[in-house]
């Protein structure tokens, strides 16, 4: 079974394998998710309640994370290789794992093109990279529990697909300080495409044809 991750799998079994780490880690998921949620919430007056989960998109990415995170909840103890795996657990995974990994990649582009309004300012430009880049290492955890299929990889696709068309095509990208450009746009889809990608190389594969 192939596996792909730059985090060891000791570092794997630490943070996922005992309760009191996995707790952490899901409270410290938990907290970011609401400090990201303030931050859209005093940027989005214009963007209609329907629309916050396409709007909301490093929250959206780290509430995947949580819920893929909670599936180890019932195995602590257990060990990695007692987690359940299932069809509706690989679309998960795939899909938290995309998402993070896109999320994480996405900022690093955006704020690098948009150097010149964000930086000297330490926290808006190193901070905001760092703890977003931050969502790729979690990414990386995931292969460690969690399996991918062909179908979970194509949706996965489309989603990402579907949602640059979104950020861009009804401008609920994520608040930036200014106006998106081809280079941004053309950045996202490869990012988007590139983190499918990582997601096949990365998650070992369930044994079906879904």
């Amino acid at each position: 079974m192939n596996r792909i991750s730059p985090v060891p799998r000791r570092w794997a079994r630490l943070y996922l394998s005992e309760a009191s780490n996995l707790v952490a880690l899901l409270a410290v998921n938990a907290v970011a998710v609401l400090v990201g949620i303030r931050f859209y919430v005093a940027e989005m007056v214009t963007v209609s309640t329907a629309l916050w989960p396409f709007f909301l998109d490093s929250p959206v990415a780290l509430a995947l994370a949580m819920l893929s995170l909670a599936t180890l909840l019932p195995a602590v103890g257990g060990g990695l290789d007692s987690v359940p795996v299932n069809l509706p657990l690989a679309y998960l995974h795939t899909i938290a794992f995309v998402w993070l990994v896109k999320m994480g990649l996405w900022t690093a582009l955006a704020l690098g093109l948009g150097f010149d309004q964000y930086y000297p300012a330490p926290w808006d430009f190193f901070g905001i990279i760092l703890t977003h880049l931050a969502f790729v290492g979690e990414a990386f955890l995931i292969p460690h529990y969690g399996r991918t299929t062909r179908g979970a990889l194509g949706f996965a696709l489309v989603l990402a697909l579907a949602n640059d068309v979104l950020d861009y095509g009804l401008g609920l990208h994520p608040p930036l300080r200014y106006d998106p450009t081809i280079a941004l746009v053309a950045g996202t889809v490869l990012v988007s495409v590139g983190a499918v990608v990582l997601a096949a190389r990365s998650l070992p594969r369930l044994d079906v044809q879904a």
